[in-house]
């Protein structure tokens, strides 16, 4: 019998050969990776471009993944399958029809906000959240016609909650976690994760120290708890990781995703001054190869064997399956 994939639904690592083959020695059947924040559609064609290259390059290590079949492929051949994503609405521009175009390219998550108002929502540091937009509401249609799925993990409150009463499938918080738990500006507050959770969405745990209770420092026992008082609440199977892994990269990348060039300043976003890059990673989970790490925690908190594999990747799974394609 197969056993259930292990999925990572949100990554954006300095990718190289050593990362890939950290995603094997880690046994992570599929990784969803960000492949623009604040990019154009030429700008991130040339980022599939890449994708491209690397699949050519390792292809005993990694292959793109576009259906919840192709996890299933990528655990027969020993390799991950990569799902691409979007954490802001720059890549379709002010044009519906490049909705359809980018899901062709292989996009299969798009978040509607980064951090700032959008074309289509409020992000999570606007002082005033107005909610979804008129073309807000037109692409979250499309995005629903096509199997692009909508993706709210830096929105405001208000807009995440429309956005699951509006579409008309599940959409997806794929890495924040509860605001009760930390009280970060990115982390999501119980009537927003019941929208999303009771609308038949997924919420994916980050293990971004930012999001997280006590930061770097926080404790394993400490975030599977948050997990299992989250599954009391929402119920485990609408629940998953996405670790929001930024493995390898400068400082420099970390201004980048904050700014973009919407600003001439350094947003520092949830860190501090005197912190502004990327801040340690706890010690039990510094890269891929310590998934064990957490389904172990997940385990001693009191998950069974089958609810700590769903929420390790068969969640997110059979969440692709039932959301990637046409409708």
């Amino acid at each position: 019998m197969q056993r259930t994939p292990r999925i990572d639904n949100l990554q954006y690592a300095n990718w190289s050969e050593k990362i890939f083959r950290q995603m094997r020695e880690g046994g992570v059947d599929a990784v969803h990776v960000t492949i623009a924040y604040h990019e154009n559609f030429r700008e991130t064609v040339l980022n599939f471009e890449q994708w491209n290259r690397w699949f050519e390059q390792y292809p005993d290590l990694i292959m793109k993944g576009q259906w919840a079949s192709d996890v299933q492929v990528a655990q027969d051949t020993g390799r991950t399958a990569i799902f691409f994503g979007f954490q802001n609405p720059s890549p379709i521009e002010d044009d519906i029809g490049l909705v359809e175009i980018v899901h062709s390219l292989g996009a299969r998550f798009m978040q509607l906000t980064y951090n700032n108002q959008s074309l289509l929502a409020t992000g999570c540091y606007e002082d005033e959240d107005s909610g979804i937009t008129r073309m807000g509401k037109q692409v979250i249609k499309e995005m629903n016609r096509v199997g692009l799925v909508i993706d709210m993990s830096h929105s405001g409150d208000r807009s995440t909650i429309e956005a699951a009463d509006i579409s008309e499938r599940p959409i997806a918080i794929t890495h924040a976690n509860p605001y009760e738990w930390c009280p970060a500006l990115r982390n999501k507050k119980d009537d927003v994760i019941r929208a999303v959770t009771q609308n038949g969405g997924m919420l994916g745990f980050s293990v971004y120290p930012h999001h997280l209770k006590d930061k770097s420092d926080c404790t394993l026992e400490s975030f599977c708890e948050m997990i299992a008082r989250t599954a009391e609440k929402f119920g485990p199977d609408r629940l998953g990781i996405g670790t929001d892994l930024c493995q390898d990269h400068p400082d420099s990348v970390v201004e980048w995703m904050r700014v973009g060039r919407w600003s001439k300043q350094i947003d520092y976003g949830e860190g501090s001054a005197a912190a502004p890059g990327f801040p340690p990673m706890p010690y039990w989970f510094e890269d891929n190869r310590d998934f064990d790490n957490i389904e172990n925690g997940l385990k001693a908190a009191g998950f069974s064997p089958e609810e700590a594999a769903g929420i390790m990747g068969g969640n997110w799974h059979r969440f692709y399956a039932e959301n990637f394609g046409p409708k």
